[in-house]
């Protein structure tokens, strides 16, 4: 059975949307990924773009709460921070006894000049977190393996 991860930004609108489509594309077998935003936004057009470059559509998705998840009563083996350190203390406990990670990435929402570079800038972001993805999947892999 597979391990529900659940990744939570501010927005759910770009870093944790883009973790979830990315976990989902590179470990599926083991993983089913979710994501959700302690203030729900809008999904960043930026991150739709920095996706679709890698062949990842998440343009239908919508932004989802951290609330309604908690509500949902799904249990998570793992909640996954991916916004910033003070940001990711507001994350509530979730029942189950997940396993709390920290990952600190960019917020592309920050990004200031011309679209041309918001989206290098979000594109780098993108990298960052499917390195770190790649990376988690093969430590969590070959610790169940073994």
């Amino acid at each position: 059975m597979k391990k529900k991860v659940l990744f939570v930004c501010i927005h759910n609108s770009a870093r944790s949307q883009k973790a979830e489509a990315l976990l989902n594309q590179i470990c599926s077998g083991e993983f089913e990924a979710h994501s959700a935003g302690l203030e729900p936004g809008r999904l960043n057009p930026m991150a739709v773009a920095a996706l679709r470059e890698i062949g990842l559509d998440i343009s239908g998705n919508q932004t989802k709460s951290v609330a309604d998840m908690i509500k949902s009563g799904q249990v998570f083996s793992y909640v996954i921070t991916v916004c910033d350190e003070t940001s990711a203390e507001r994350c509530p406990i979730f029942p189950g006894g997940a396993a709390r990670l920290h990952w600190s990435f960019p917020d592309p929402s920050s990004f200031q000049g011309a679209p041309e570079q918001k989206l290098a800038r979000t594109r780098e972001v993108r990298d960052m977190i499917e390195r770190k993805v790649r990376q988690w999947c093969d430590e969590v892999c070959c610790l169940a393996a073994g």
